[in-house]
């Protein structure tokens, strides 16, 4: 078997954990990137204004405009029928003294783009996934699932929500699957939604159509699994007189540029987020439903806090691997804390069917609606900030 030796191993092929592996490398830091093939991810990421400029200060990504879509406004529209509805509600990225709130990449794309970056600095990156791992005297070595295996001093866990590398150590982790689901699928609309990011909030939650340049949509229908699963098995007209009913006829003639798939919806944390050697980014650490653009936003943020703690650290000195994973759980801990509270709140109240939840949720929309230093306040918190204006 051959074994292979690295300062720091990256486990996890997606965009999270080839960021990690591109960013560390970057600075000098020896860097094996373990990742298996894996089908191309269609899919596409809202990314806050906060995580496009990392980007590019990372040099990942050099102009967002020749990869990704410009999100300017954000409109939200009550279709819950209940007895307190919320005002229809749009926010513009002006208000907050912005360009944008962000830009809309596809997944293909910011791959390739870090692909690409990667290559010129020679991260080593092997085709292979994580099968087990165990203590050495001097950190960690993993098994792989081609027979080899990986010495290394600090493992970086960017292998998901059933992550190898979570399963190795001693985290707390809380696990549990919520009674909705999520349709998501590529349109093509007769009314171009421009900059726009619309959500329709229904009772089982929102249906978000976020542009994606010319007439494009990036769809995500959360609902009930049953309704989601008629709309689909019945066949492509059935799914597009859903959708057009869904979206209220705001958009003329819809049509499919993609196959649409359903994925149950869950939430997940870990604590602390690295401890003895181990961190975990992006869903090995966390995952929530697709709401309120923080899925990505908040694992790029797991790589910046990362990147900063191992830089901090001599790696010549004994030691220096756990220092730095507890140094990475110390960084994240507000963050993890403070967006897992808004997005579970957040989702919750969109399917709520408590009177009281209701009020809550149109006064607040109708707050933010009146309230420029709210306003302020809320775009600073859901774009990662803390919330202070």
């Amino acid at each position: 078997m051959h074994e292979r030796r690295s300062e720091i191993a990256v486990v996890g092929g997606g965009l999270v954990g080839l960021a990690a592996a591109t960013a560390l490398a970057r600075h000098g830091v020896e860097v094996m990137h373990l990742a298996p093939t894996a089908p191309p991810d269609r899919r596409t990421s809202a990314l806050m204004m906060p995580s496009v400029r990392w980007l590019q200060e990372a040099g990942l990504v050099a102009d967002p405009a020749a990869i990704g879509h410009r999100l300017g406004r954000i409109r939200i529209i009550d279709m819950t029928n209940r007895l307190i509805r919320a005002p229809e509600t749009l926010f513009d990225s002006a208000e907050a003294g912005l360009p944008a709130f962000g830009w809309n990449f596809p997944n293909m794309r910011l791959a390739e783009v870090f692909a690409a970056v990667s290559a010129t600095i020679g991260l080593v990156t092997v085709a292979t996934g994580a099968t087990a791992l165990s203590r050495t005297s001097n950190g960690w070595r993993i098994a792989l699932a081609d027979g080899g295996s990986v010495e290394t001093a600090l493992v970086v866990g960017a292998d998901g929500k059933r992550s190898t590398v979570r399963g190795a150590g001693q985290f707390t982790t809380r696990d549990s699957r919520l009674g909705e689901a999520a349709l998501v699928a590529d349109l093509r609309l007769g009314r171009p939604l421009g900059e726009t990011s619309v959500e329709f909030h229904y009772p089982r939650g929102p249906f978000t159509l976020v542009p994606a340049g010319e007439d494009r949509a990036n769809l995500v229908w959360i609902d009930d699994p049953a309704v989601l699963a008629r709309a689909r098995d019945g066949g492509e007209e059935a799914l597009l007189a859903a959708l057009r009913e869904r979206s209220c006829g705001l958009f003329g003639a819809i049509s499919l540029a993609s196959p649409s798939a359903i994925f149950p919806l869950s939430i997940l944390s870990a604590s602390p987020a690295g401890m003895e050697g181990l961190a975990l980014v992006g869903e090995a650490a966390h995952a929530f439903p697709p709401i309120g653009a923080q899925g990505l936003n908040l694992g790029l943020r797991d790589v910046a806090d990362l990147v900063d703690a191992v830089l901090a650290r001599d790696r010549a000195e004994a030691g220096w691997a756990e220092a730095a994973s507890r140094a990475y759980a110390e960084r994240r801990a507000t963050d993890l804390v403070r967006t897992s509270t808004m997005v579970e709140g957040l989702y919750r109240s969109l399917v709520a069917g408590m009177l009281p939840a209701q009020a809550l949720r149109a006064g607040g929309l109708w707050a933010l609606k009146s309230l420029p230093f709210l306003r302020r306040q809320a775009f600073s918190l859901g774009m990662g900030g803390s919330g202070k204006a």
